[in-house]
């Protein structure tokens, strides 16, 4: 269900951003998701199912409702589809956006979690966004595109007994639906699905440097988010918890 990359993606060279953790990486693709994963195993059997599974459910949802796969706005919730599809309408809900906005996040954390019977620690990247459980303290560098900002500056991400999601939303890199212009929003947030949602909603608004405090101010009307990261140009706004490395 994730936009398949444009120019720019395709040698994914983003996917150096995570630093050195000694675990196992491998990359698993079926279909349109084409996930980079990280865990104590190889344990690309067990992912290919897991997004063969969570894509199924989402495929058959969107078949029998297929505005949750149009809307621009968020949707009434609904308890009887799929684990991964009520992730996504409530964090749309929770960021104001259309619930595809938060796609990536919510597949790299529902196959992240089904690793996790497996394997202690696991880190999903999908597309930029990017599913974290560790029990040690990692970086992950942002890219920003054409900014000199870009890969330069980081998020440290705490060890914690519970996953993380790193998301990165531009309105100037990649095939992704963005009505602002910041290289980048960057958002760290307990779920992956909200952190996605999330930095589309914040991204939306960013049209210019000049826009940064708007930015921010919107995140912090977000439940839920630990903070967020704006870059745009030479510019970078920054709030909440979230602790700036250099890469």
């Amino acid at each position: 269900m994730e936009p398949k990359d444009g120019q720019g993606y395709q040698e994914r060279s983003y996917r150096n951003l995570l630093s050195d953790d000694g675990l196992f990486s491998f990359q698993v693709t079926v279909k349109e998701t084409d996930l980079y994963i990280k865990a104590t195993q190889d344990l690309r059997e067990m992912a290919r199912q897991a997004i063969i599974h969570h894509r199924f459910q989402l495929e058959q949802y969107i078949s029998k409702y297929p505005e949750f796969f149009r809307s621009l706005v968020p949707l009434a919730t609904d308890e009887y589809a799929p684990p991964i599809v009520r992730d996504m309408i409530q964090a749309a809900q929770c960021a104001g956006v259309g619930p595809m906005a938060a796609v990536a996040g919510a597949m790299a954390e529902s196959v992240g979690k089904d690793l996790l019977v497996s394997s202690a620690e696991v880190i999903v990247e999908n597309g930029g966004d990017i599913f974290i459980q560790s029990a040690k303290e990692l970086k992950v560098g942002i890219f920003a595109g054409k900014s000199p900002l870009s890969f330069r500056v980081g998020l440290k991400i705490p060890a914690a007994n519970h996953g993380w999601g790193v998301c990165t939303s531009s309105g100037t890199v990649g095939p992704s639906l963005s009505f602002g212009r910041a290289d980048a929003v960057c958002v760290l947030a307990p779920s992956a699905s909200l952190a996605d949602a999330a930095a589309t909603a914040v991204g939306n608004i960013v049209g210019s440097s000049t826009d940064l405090p708007k930015g921010l101010e919107k995140a912090q009307t977000i439940a839920g988010l630990t903070g967020v990261v704006i870059i745009i140009g030479d510019k970078l706004g920054a709030w909440g918890e979230v602790e700036l490395t250099e890469i």
